[in-house]
């Protein structure tokens, strides 16, 4: 059997992070385990203990931004080569194609974000083949 793939979802908004996980873990192509937190001190935390394949970061929240969560990230060896997704109402859907899924570089979804959308990006990202 597969391995796990690992998703850390970082998002202050509960509703958010609880679709992410129902909608990934009932996939039925790829073996997802998700993990939540709704504060980025939280998802630091939880980044580095469990190590996941991928993170999935809002930018707007309240204790620590997406922004920040990620260059903290960045600096420590055991985490800063997890690659991250920023998903985020502060870009527009075109905005974010214009540049083929990347805003300055970085990868990021506009909310709303459909399930098809999301595990699309995922495979794209972590480079995994269907089937």
């Amino acid at each position: 059997m597969e391995k796990p793939i690992r998703i850390l979802a970082v998002d202050d908004e509960e509703s958010f992070t609880f679709f992410v996980k129902l909608n990934l873990e009932s996939n039925t192509v790829h073996d997802f385990k998700v993990i939540t937190a709704t504060r980025g001190e939280e998802g630091l935390n939880l980044a580095k203990i469990y190590k996941p394949d991928l993170i999935l970061l809002d930018i707007m929240m309240p204790d620590m931004s997406g922004a920040e969560v990620a260059e903290e990230l960045l600096l420590d060896d055991h985490t800063k080569n997890i690659p991250i997704i920023f998903i985020t109402a502060l870009v527009k859907k075109n905005e974010v194609r214009k540049d083929s899924g990347t805003v300055g570089g970085r990868e990021f979804m506009a909310k709303p974000v459909s399930k098809e959308e999301l595990v699309k990006r995922i495979e794209t990202t972590l480079n995994l083949t269907q089937g």
